[in-house]
């Protein structure tokens, strides 16, 4: 009787920690790819109007890509300290650093205004999207992760992923309801600055949520029993070499290939196959859509796989003890 008032808080903090992963993902994706969407829709003529066409999409783009510079520095900060200092502290502040980077684009005059210094700007804050963005998704799914029950963690753990595709639908969603509704004109001039503006109530709202999550028990016992390393991603190599590369490779192969379909697939609707931006918008929303029900049955088929993941943990414990040996 004793454990189930115990067993209750726990539940109720495993709900809370989903929801406010899930929730913190898809706002931080929406940052993340609004940026992209409409990189080659809107930057391309206004912050680099100097160019051809075809050069200034492609300067837009880069500047897309700066951020895939900054998100392992991200993921190293947020890990360290969130090791050091706990998950959910990290979490708060990456969120409400990408909304800070956000609104900041969308703040940013034209080229014809500012001249160099606005492409500059827009380096700037694309570097601290990538480093918000770089902390966000492991310490989301780590805190998912840690607080759910062991035979159920990779389930859970899966979760924060469906925020990836829920975030690319509401970026391109929001542009699309934005460019339906305004002239051309309207919306190269302002429209799309709504959008990332908007990134304020939003990231509001996902502190506040996140605000009223208790840090993991794993970390607190972690924390408690265990003594503290100086750097903790020297160690997490020093011990774990093979499992980490293996993990690096597998999600830069993951990450490119979603990339360039999440991002480029819009330019190429638009311009190689002239198809109207407003349509190609509402495309992407819908094959987001379809990989919102192809992740959550994949989280499900993950909830299977737990024992895969025991199997793993101890595997990793063996070749802790090796590297020790040495």
């Amino acid at each position: 009787m004793s454990d189930t008032p115990n067993n209750g808080h726990c539940q109720q903090n495993l709900r809370r920690v989903v929801i406010s992963s899930l929730i913190g993902a898809v706002i931080e994706w929406y940052d993340f790819f609004l940026y992209g969407v409409v990189a080659g829709l809107v930057f391309n003529k206004i912050y680099f109007p100097a160019a051809a066409p075809t050069v200034g999409t492609i300067l837009a783009f880069a500047t897309f890509a700066v951020c895939f510079v900054a998100r392992p520095f991200g993921g190293i900060i947020f890990g360290h300290f969130g090791d050091k200092l706990g998950r959910k502290k990290m979490l708060v502040l990456t969120l409400e650093i990408m909304g800070v980077a956000t609104v900041g684009i969308g703040l940013i005059p034209s080229y014809d205004s500012i001249g160099i210094w606005a492409p500059i700007l827009l380096v700037l804050c694309r570097l601290a999207q990538g480093i918000g963005i770089g902390g966000e998704w492991g310490g989301a799914v780590l805190m998912a992760f840690e607080s759910a029950p062991p035979h159920k963690r990779a389930f859970y753990g899966s979760l924060p992923q469906v925020g990836l595709a829920l975030g690319l639908m509401l970026a391109s969603g929001v542009i699309g309801l934005l460019s339906f509704f305004l002239s051309d004109e309207a919306f190269l001039a302002w429209g799309w600055r709504v959008a990332f503006i908007l990134s304020a109530i939003l990231v509001g709202v996902g502190a506040y949520i996140r605000i009223s999550v208790q840090e993991t028990q794993d970390f607190s016992s972690a924390k408690k029993k265990t003594e503290q390393v100086k750097y903790p991603i020297l160690a997490a190599f020093k011990h774990y070499p093979r499992t980490l590369t293996a993990c690096v490779g597998a999600r830069f192969v993951e990450g490119i290939a979603f990339n360039v379909f999440g991002v480029f697939s819009l330019t190429y609707l638009t311009n190689s196959c002239g198809l109207d931006k407003t349509v190609s918008l509402f495309v992407i929303v819908g094959a987001a859509a379809v990989m919102v029900f192809c992740f959550i049955p994949a989280s499900v088929v993950r909830k299977k796989q737990d024992a895969v993941h025991e199997k793993l943990l101890e595997e990793m414990k063996e070749e802790q003890a090796q590297s020790s040996a040495k």
